[in-house]
């Protein structure tokens, strides 16, 4: 998710990444401070490069997090990124309180920013991979714990440690739902033929003007109040994390064997899947 270079603009928002300070562009610092509602449009657009479905997952979510726990919900929104989540989840319930959860400081910078003054809205630096994480936060018990397209990035074994974490902050009928990539490896064909159109689509978009992941950091790095948690970030992760796509199927079993009562599906799309978990 990094531009390449200077004045490039993402397909079909009309925001450039340069950083000049100068442009009014994604980035920009000006009288009024950083333009924080372009990096967010900005990240929007290249993750919806990624996936066009994106902002379907999260009308689900949503959906069943009013089901389940009413429309006021205390939500813990783990590996929160600029706060994607969140941003959703007080546009539809204004009553709702979130906290914010990750290790990125280019990302929680831009979350920080965006949210400034919102007291309905904290933020906590932590690794998901220490054991003592969740002493950090301000709550022992959630409504809804929520993440999307980043868990990813941990293996089998530490994720299924994260999810009997995640099971003891869910409280009694709360619930957990993760969006992400759960690649199911019975169906090489099918995977196969999905990837391929995919990426056919990606590359159409690509000529287009439309960011990749590399693209957008490159970016981010060359901003004047960016670039130091940019470099920062890119020392705690490197290029990419290589983690693991278990199955839906595989998140299901361990979610409940770590304590949840029910785990399935509740979304889907030919890549990725929406699982929830209810305690």
């Amino acid at each position: 998710m990094t531009e390449t270079g200077t004045d490039v603009t993402a397909a079909g928002t009309g925001v450039k990444g340069a950083g000049t300070g100068t442009t009014g562009t994604a980035g920009d610092v000006t009288a009024a401070g950083t333009d924080w509602p372009a990096w967010q449009e900005s990240w929007d657009r290249q993750q919806e490069w990624y996936m066009p479905d994106r902002e379907d997952r999260f009308h689900i979510m949503l959906d069943m997090v009013e089901a389940l726990v009413g429309d006021a919900p205390r939500v813990l929104d783990l590996a929160c990124g600029t706060g994607t989540v969140t941003a959703r989840l007080l546009a539809r319930f204004p009553g709702a309180t979130s906290t914010g959860v990750d290790l990125d400081p280019a990302l929680l910078a831009i979350a920080e920013g965006t949210f400034e003054g919102d007291g309905r809205v904290s933020f906590v630096t932590a690794d998901l991979k220490e054991p003592d994480w969740t002493a950090k936060l301000p709550y022992d018990s959630y409504d809804a714990v929520l993440t999307a397209t980043a868990l990813h990035w941990l293996h089998s074994e530490p994720l299924a440690a994260l999810y009997g974490q995640v099971a003891q902050l869910v409280r009694d009928g709360g619930v957990f739902m993760n969006a992400d990539h759960m690649i199911d490896e019975t169906t090489p064909r099918i995977n196969a033929a999905e990837r391929a159109q995919r990426h056919a689509r990606m590359d159409a978009a690509k000529r287009e003007g439309a960011l990749d992941w590399a693209e957008w950091w490159q970016v981010a790095a060359e901003d004047p109040v960016l670039a130091a948690p940019t470099a920062r970030r890119f020392e705690i992760y490197g290029e990419h994390a290589d983690g693991d796509m278990p199955s839906a199927a595989w998140h299901a079993r361990v979610l409940r064997e770590k304590g949840f009562a029910e785990a399935r599906p509740v979304w889907c799309s030919p890549s990725d899947t929406l699982l929830l978990a209810l305690k």
